[in-house]
């Protein structure tokens, strides 16, 4: 089995699971050719690209997305596609190797997928950004704009990686850091490549830099080590995550800001180039980065400290530290740089001299690459800061009706008495939830998000994960807000279009005098219990396989009704048809006992901090008004309101401001008419003794 050689690739993660018979057989299909004409040659480890051969010359690659880029879906799990590119830098063929993505998983056929997919050919890697942009590039799937997005990214990405490496493309004179991969390396590997420097400096080292500056030191034995030193730039995967392990570098990167870089300093010895003074200054004093004629202070801001290292053989350190190097200082980690180690010492006048120990470090070319001047994948910008732009408009839409809700909640008393006011306006807040965050932006929740969180803490968070759908991450930080102030009835009553949808056609419903089913109590409260048990299902099916967990959230009817709009096969549209059916005479009846999304807000909602709504004394004693009147019945027969059903949809606010409705109200009310009626009495008696 031959082994690649010449360009010098990136460092990436695994090498392509496929035997040579099934990687000729794709090959000869991506570049159109008889598979007796091609060879391939899979490399025995590490990189994991394919050369392929036809009659004996090079006709292109096959290289893999998860392999070379990692491309993570939404689902924040890999996305695997084989793509071919030739040796005139151009994408001929991609075929899908495996993908988990929820809106994928059902909805979408696999022929949606495979003709996307398939759709990238003849696409010149020259002209084409990363992002996009080139008429070529397939109009993405419709009701799976993000996943589409992320395919497409992948896709290109990868065959910007692959021409780049082996030379397809032109590269200029500039270089930049290689972020496409990983080696597994150890202690000893990364010293012996230079991505660590070392630098050990002793007492007698102290004392000669202290006489040539005219001073005199107490300073012990001169082979005594006064500090021992170790550092680098820990941006690239190769050494980050070879240095912090994958979960602590991938929480590094998370926490950068773009173009934001780290240095790692490790010592040993009596000296700490830390000190003290930093923690009220917030500036190292001892420790300076120099690039050229810049000077660059380490703060307390980019500071993370470090008890050990996780690379294989890492020797124990008295002090580890991180210091993150922000943008803005105009740091390129690929030119040469130093930091200047600080000594200070009291000379025999009283004075206090300082000498600088310089600390030179320069990446090796292996983790940088060559750019191709603007287009270069070094300086595509990120996916999610991709999506961010081009959704603007959504996302302003989607803050003001956040700012609206809000102004409602803060004032919901001003808001809930007067009847009127409260009426319209709900109705046409639910009306934009639906038809404006549910049908046109596609803002839906699901329990779908929550699985896919849950599973990202387990095997590595990454935040540009949850980044890629602006709108979904705004809501989800709106929700987490609103769960410690309000409990999760602000999702469920305002923000939820399925939620919207339900209400809406119940109001027409009992607009047109369709009788309603109240259900007794008792059952009520029982039948409760069945969400929490879909969600805690689906939560624990989630642990064994996450797209299990997806097939089985369908139970959640938002997908047929707002992602896909009605267009699935007819199983969907009648189950999704039954719960509407049903929610006609029973308001909201997913919400009350099937919605594992609501079961799983009502958990962490416990925590709130407020209690917002008003019941009075005779709540649930003289009256149960309110709870006759209750969208989800989430009031008790005593009259207290159970926050794990509560959709704060403020129905029972307006019943306590009513005077024509709420019964200690109208006694108030007929106490005071009384009383004026007295007066008046007595008033006239007097004016007629007059």
């Amino acid at each position: 089995m031959m082994l690649l050689v010449g360009a010098q690739l990136p460092a990436w993660s695994a090498p392509v699971s496929m035997s040579n018979e099934e990687l000729r057989t794709l090959a000869a299909d991506l570049f159109a050719a008889n598979p007796e004409q091609i060879t391939v040659a899979q490399p025995a480890s590490r990189p994991p690209v394919i050369r392929v051969e036809r009659d004996g010359a090079l006709t292109g690659y096959l290289a893999s997305t998860s392999s070379v880029i990692g491309s993570v879906g939404y689902s924040g799990k890999p996305i695997d596609i084989m793509i071919a590119v030739d040796k005139n830098a151009t994408i001929v063929g991609a075929r899908l190797l495996s993908q988990s993505e929820p809106i994928l998983t059902i909805g979408i056929s696999e022929k949606d997928i495979a003709e996307y997919v398939g759709g990238f050919a003849k696409i010149p890697l020259g002209r084409t950004e990363a992002g996009g942009g080139s008429s070529q590039i397939p109009d993405a799937i419709t009701g799976a704009t993000i996943s589409s997005g992320v395919i497409r990214d992948g896709i290109i990405r990868t065959g910007r990686s692959v021409a780049l490496a082996y030379g397809l493309l032109s590269t200029g004179t500039l270089r930049r850091i290689d972020m496409t991969g990983f080696v597994e390396a150890g202690w000893n590997d990364l010293l012996s490549t230079g991505a660590l420097a070392h630098r050990p400096i002793t007492m007698g080292d102290v004392r000669r830099a202290l006489q040539d500056a005219q001073f005199k030191a107490n300073v012990g034995g001169s082979e005594e080590t006064f500090i021992d030193l170790y550092y680098g730039l820990l941006t690239p995967p190769q050494i980050g995550q070879n240095l912090l392990g994958k979960r602590a570098y991938g929480a590094l990167i998370s926490r950068s800001g773009t173009g934001d870089h780290s240095i790692l300093v490790a010592a040993n010895g009596l000296y700490s180039f830390k000190g003290t003074a930093w923690r009220k200054s917030g500036v190292f004093e001892r420790i300076e980065l120099h690039q050229e004629n810049r000077s660059i202070r380490l703060t307390r801001d980019g500071y993370q400290n470090v008890l050990e290292l996780s690379a294989a053989d890492a020797p124990s350190f008295r002090e580890i530290a991180i210091f993150t190097v922000p943008a803005a200082s105009q740091f390129d980690p690929t030119r040469p740089w130093r930091l200047s180690l600080l000594v200070s010492s009291e000379a025999e006048a009283g004075a206090r001299l300082t000498t600088a120990f310089p600390l030179h470090y320069a990446l090796p070319d292996q983790f940088t690459r060559a750019t191709a001047g603007s287009s270069s994948l070094a300086q595509d910008e990120p996916l999610w800061q991709q999506n961010w732009r081009a959704r603007i408009p959504a996302i302003v839409v989607l803050c003001v009706m956040l700012l609206v809700l809000a102004a409602v909640l803060v004032f919901e008393d001003f808001f809930a008495s007067r009847i009127r006011l409260y009426r319209v306006g709900r109705v046409i807040f639910l009306a934009a939830t639906l038809f404006i965050l549910g049908w046109v932006l596609g803002a839906q929740l699901s329990v779908v998000h929550v699985l896919a969180f849950a599973q990202a803490i387990r095997t590595g968070f990454q935040w540009e994960t949850f980044l890629l759908d602006p709108l979904i991450f705004i809501l989800w930080s709106a929700v987490a807000i609103s769960l410690l102030f309000w409990g999760r009835g602000v999702f469920c009553g305002w923000l939820c279009p399925f939620g919207a949808l339900q209400e809406l056609l119940n109001t027409a419903a009992r607009s047109l005098g369709i009788r309603q089913i109240e259900i007794p109590f008792g059952l009520h409260e029982r039948l409760w219990t069945i969400k929490y048990i879909l969600f805690i299902g689906l939560f624990a099916l989630s642990l064994h396989s996450i797209s299990q967990a997806f097939v089985f959230a369908e139970i959640e009817p938002f997908k047929t009704t707002l992602t896909m709009r009605f267009a699935r096969e007819w199983p969907f549209l009648v189950y999704a048809g039954g719960i509407l059916i049903a929610g006609l005479f029973i308001e909201r009846a997913y919400c009350r006992y099937l919605c594992p999304l609501g079961a799983a807000l009502a958990i962490p909602a416990r925590l709130r901090m407020f209690e917002w709504l008003k019941r009075r004394p005779q709540c649930g004693r003289e009256c149960r008004i309110c709870a006759v009147r209750c969208t989800v019945q989430a009031i008790h027969p005593d009259g207290h309101i159970n926050p794990n059903e509560c959709i704060h949809c403020l129905r029972c606010q307006t019943n306590y401001f009513d005077p024509a409705t709420c019964p200690p109200l109208k006694a108030r009310a007929q106490r005071r008419a009384a009383y004026r009626a007295a007066r008046a009495e007595a008033s006239n008696r007097g004016q007629h003794n007059e």
